[in-house]
């Protein structure tokens, strides 16, 4: 294979950058993701790729549980802030506020557009990421923007 094709070919796929969350107990885990799908109209399925060896992945399959939030077109700076180990202080995660979500009292970060809160159906161990197929079971708007998607950062992850 034409790895340098592979790479140009699976980084034109189109991905919006959301944040995911997760928690049990008083233990927390938060990150920028970005393969992200939805997967069924009824009942409402979203599929999303996580990082099998991060906190996350740890968190959600052991709950069966998380949030997802998306990012505004002009969010970039808080897409950076969860590249890095989650740190909470008060009702901060990575210095971004944040309020427990109505069902499961996940951390919601209030400054993000649309929100989610899903339930895990399947967990699929792949490669360096699982796939993870979750029911919505509540969803808000705190406001509506246009997403910040991936092509528009200059980042890529794929490939």
């Amino acid at each position: 294979m034409d790895l340098e094709a592979k790479k140009k070919v699976l980084r034109s796929f189109t991905y919006g950058l959301y944040i995911l969350t997760a928690k049990n107990g008083e233990d927390y885990a938060a990150g920028t993701v970005n393969w992200v799908t939805q997967a069924s109209f009824t009942p409402p399925l979203i599929a999303l790729g996580v990082k099998r060896d991060s906190r996350l992945h740890e968190l959600i399959q052991r709950t069966g549980k998380l949030a997802l939030m998306t990012l505004a077109q002009d969010q970039k700076p808080i897409a950076q802030d969860f590249f890095k180990p989650t740190v909470r202080e008060g009702n901060t995660l990575n210095g971004h506020p944040f309020e427990p979500s109505p069902t499961f009292g996940l951390p919601l970060l209030t400054e993000l557009p649309y929100w989610l809160e899903a339930e895990v159906r399947h967990l699929y161990e792949g490669g360096d990421h699982s796939l993870v197929v979750a029911e919505v079971v509540e969803a808000g708007v705190h406001y509506e923007d246009k997403p910040l998607v991936m092509w528009d950062t200059g980042w890529f992850y794929g490939g």
